[in-house]
């Protein structure tokens, strides 16, 4: 029985993260899908330049607040014993399970956003003290560069050497989740990299209106 309530809460997690909230605010609001436009990803900065800030903070938020709430499923069910430890793999479950669901939403064909927000919300989830600092390492970087891709993958990359050396005690499974979500960054900005290699990818722009291209 104890199996079956995991498989169903992490299942949650994963339907949860599968919220296409960009897809569904363009559709809905503006009756656009905006996979279609810009750099055709279904995330919050994708949703800022298309659709402008209106549109793109309440994403933004929303994504993040699936990632946070995902991992705080936890505390729905009997298996928080914080004396054993044991129940920070299956936040980490939760959180990855939120995580695939954004990237790969059942309710939008399987084709989402790239996760950085839905992770912003996962991380500080389960490490607030690292997530806050990863941030100011991503927002630095975006204010020197002016890239929202790099910014992520920096910040991606620093996130697991903050846990490592900033901070003592830290469970070796969230260490070793760090990494992974770190990895899994630069799988989901191949795209970004190549343009950033041969100095195509677009500078991060607030646009006050939407910007729908045909």
């Amino acid at each position: 029985m104890e199996i079956a309530v995991k498989i169903l809460v992490i299942g949650i997690a994963y339907l949860l993260g599968s919220i296409p909230t960009s897809v569904w605010v363009g559709r809905f609001f503006y009756g656009i899908d905006v996979r279609k436009h810009g750099s055709g990803n279904a995330g919050a900065t994708n949703t800022i330049r298309v659709l402008g800030l209106k549109a793109g903070i309440p994403v933004f938020l929303f994504d993040v607040f699936k990632g946070y709430a995902a991992v705080r499923l936890l505390y729905l069910t009997d298996f928080y014993i914080p004396e054993t430890g044991a129940f920070i793999n299956f936040q980490l479950l939760l959180g990855l399970a939120s995580l695939l669901g954004h990237i790969f939403p059942v309710f939008a064909q399987f084709k989402g956003g790239k996760g950085v927000a839905t992770l912003t919300g996962v991380v500080l989830a389960l490490h607030p003290l690292g997530a806050a600092i990863a941030l100011g390492v991503f927002t630095i970087t975006l204010i020197l560069s002016g890239y929202v891709s790099l910014s992520s993958m920096i910040a991606g990359f620093i996130y697991p050497l903050i846990l490592i050396f900033v901070f003592e005690n830290v469970n070796p499974s969230l260490i070793i989740f760090s990494m992974i979500i770190s990895i899994l960054i630069l799988f989901t900005h191949q795209k970004n990299i190549e343009r950033l290699l041969s100095g195509e990818e677009s500078k991060f722009r607030v646009k006050k209106k939407p910007k729908i291209e045909s």
